[in-house]
């Protein structure tokens, strides 16, 4: 089980440093903040939109934090009204954020072991500041749609890098768990944020073969510091809150071990 710990939940303005398209509807943003120097791979902050018909805040996952620990990086893909505003913005523009919140991946528990670092689509961004932190041998395992290969070369500054594309266009054809049997890749703990059917796969393959699995929940989330109870999943355990059997994604999670939520 994840140790769970309190994190900072402070809303301010940040500024934007840099921005760029890198893929059909993906975008790669830089943000000046002080909550740079308190995040952790795995966590995520939330924006909120200047438009406030849209209401709720986007929650965007933490792709990398620069060296003095002054600005974060995020790739998030424009799949709305609020992440089309926020591919407008440009240098200098302000912008409201909420963070750091959830909790991260354990990098304790890859140090000294072969680890599986596996992304699917806009899952791929948080193995990036991962990466950065566990040393020892690292297989890094990342799904795409197409040939768009977005952050390929920033995760080949840190272990292999294998790909798998639905269309099979580059890699192996077919999704990330095609790529590890194809290339006959062992590990001995997995790391993987993506798309709920690759991580029910993940954690099938991981209790098969008796690995330890770090799993990273893509849910839609509203309040962000778990008021709301609209993001949930199923636990093996009982909440202690609540004493049902779920977690709040946005606090408990979204980083669980494999075998503690059903899913």
């Amino acid at each position: 089980m994840i140790e769970r710990t309190d994190t900072m939940k402070e809303k301010h303005t940040a500024f934007v440093v840099s921005q760029q398209k890198i893929a059909a509807d993906i975008y790669d943003m830089w943000i000046e903040t002080k909550m740079a120097a308190e995040a952790r791979p795995g966590q995520f902050l939330c924006i909120y939109p200047k438009d406030r018909s849209t209401l709720l805040p986007r929650p965007i996952s933490v792709c990398e934090v620069n060296a003095n620990g002054t600005a974060l990086r995020i790739v998030y893909r424009v799949v709305g009204a609020g992440t089309r505003e926020f591919c407008g913005y440009g240098q200098g523009d302000s912008i409201e954020i909420m963070g750091m919140l959830g909790n991260g991946f354990p990098v304790e528990k890859g140090k000294g072991k072969r680890v599986f670092l596996m992304g699917g689509g806009i899952g791929i961004p948080p193995m990036l500041e991962l990466a950065k932190q566990l040393d020892g041998e690292k297989q890094i395992i990342l799904g795409y749609r197409d040939s768009e290969l977005f952050l390929k070369s920033d995760l080949e500054k840190y272990g292999r890098v294998t790909v798998a594309t639905e269309d099979g266009s580059a890699g192996t054809k077919g999704n990330v768990m095609d790529a590890i049997l194809a290339e006959g890749l062992e590990g001995d703990v997995i790391f993987a944020c993506g798309p709920m059917p690759m991580l029910r796969a993940i954690k099938n393959y991981a209790e098969k073969n008796r690995m330890e699995a770090y799993i990273s929940l893509e849910e839609r989330m509203a309040c962000g510091v778990g008021a709301c109870l609209g993001c949930v999943a199923r636990t093996k355990e009982t909440d202690s809150h609540s004493n049902v059997h779920n977690a709040r994604i946005c606090t408990d999670g979204p980083v669980f071990e494999a075998g503690e939520v059903n899913i």
